[in-house]
């Protein structure tokens, strides 16, 4: 992927220049009290010219280890780059987070709804601006995630299998897992597909729960991808790379209701037939054995402790044959 060019960025009637680094803002609707309501967007871009790079995070508002990771590399200046431009989101779904809520406030999801409608619901008209604000810019994304409530993912980049160059990304990132995943409809990914502007979505840790190896992970997979692309000066050392592709992911749910006790380590490896938890009953007359149905990794594990039959708890993966045609060279 070969991007070379300086250009003006404008979002939300702020024109920032090339040598110029500025935080706007992109208007979005008002709070019941006529509160307006923003989406900060951080805006560094260098006098020689370079890719523009989106890194946001919080579409989900309680999603908070990919907030983390924007918070910390814009308070170490990390982001600041010499080539190129980074456009940086902390938190894009601004109502989300002050409510703790994954969804707005009228319960869609921001994620679900583009590229939305200028006078739809709140989450259609902010997925509407952001698209018009923020993809015409960006040459390729960093979308940060965190796993849903209770479900804790092991950190892991996911990439658009039609799109070579967000597999290229992917390696980039150099994650501890990676794997193809498909578009989702409604979906920022999709969207920004649909307009030829590859992203990948990094998942780690669990909803309103800091996991500093989670975060530590995101901030050295943006630092990087901005490495290749020579767009910053900083020291970073690079770990080889050391990805585990997956294929083959699935589920395994909650035989029957009770108190749910996993045995094995998330990101750990699994043998075919090997005990991964119980799920039992609390006076322990009852217990059912949750068994590997093949060797593979553990991707995610549910942290509730009381579960009902068909929770997921376990989300599994096996590894790639490297003659599959995603793995990447």
């Amino acid at each position: 992927m070969e991007i070379n060019h300086n250009k003006e960025i404008t979002i939300g009637g702020t024109t920032v220049k090339p040598g110029q680094n500025k935080l706007v803002n992109i208007s979005i609707d008002r709070l019941p009290t006529g509160t307006l309501i923003d989406i900060p967007v951080y805006v560094f871009n260098a006098k020689k010219p370079g890719p523009v790079v989106l890194v946001q995070a919080g579409l989900h508002g309680d999603e908070v280890n990919g907030v983390e990771v924007v918070r910390r590399m814009l308070a170490e200046k990390q982001l600041q780059v010499s080539k190129g431009a980074v456009i940086a989101v902390p938190i894009l779904n601004i109502f989300g987070f002050i409510h703790f809520s994954r969804d707005v406030p009228d319960g869609k999801d921001v994620n679900r709804s583009f590229p939305g409608t200028k006078s739809g619901s709140m989450a259609s008209r902010i997925a509407f601006h952001y698209t018009r604000e923020i993809l015409p810019h960006i040459d390729f994304g960093i979308d940060l995630h965190t796993g849903g409530g209770q479900r804790h993912n092991f950190p892991q980049i996911r990439f658009t299998q039609e799109d070579k160059n967000s597999r290229e990304l992917a390696k980039l990132f150099n994650a501890p897992l990676c794997f193809p995943s498909s578009l989702i409809k409604g979906s920022f990914r999709k969207t920004a597909f649909n307009l030829n502007k590859p992203i990948i979505v990094y998942e780690a840790g669990e909803s309103m729960r800091f996991d500093d190896f989670s975060i530590s992970e995101g901030i050295q997979g943006v630092l990087n991808i901005l490495k290749h692309f020579g767009m910053t000066e900083t020291e970073i050392k690079i770990k080889p790379p050391s990805s585990l592709y997956l294929e083959d992911r699935k589920w395994l749910r909650a035989p029957t209701a009770g108190m749910f006790v996993p045995k094995v380590k998330n990101g750990g490896p699994i043998k075919s037939g090997e005990l991964m938890g119980l799920v039992s009953d609390t006076f322990a007359k009852r217990t059912k054995k949750i068994k590997a149905p093949y060797d593979g990794v553990v991707i995610c594990i549910n942290h509730q402790a009381v579960v009902n039959q068909g929770d997921a708890l376990f989300h599994i993966g096996k590894k790639m044959q490297q003659t599959d045609q995603y793995v990447l060279n």
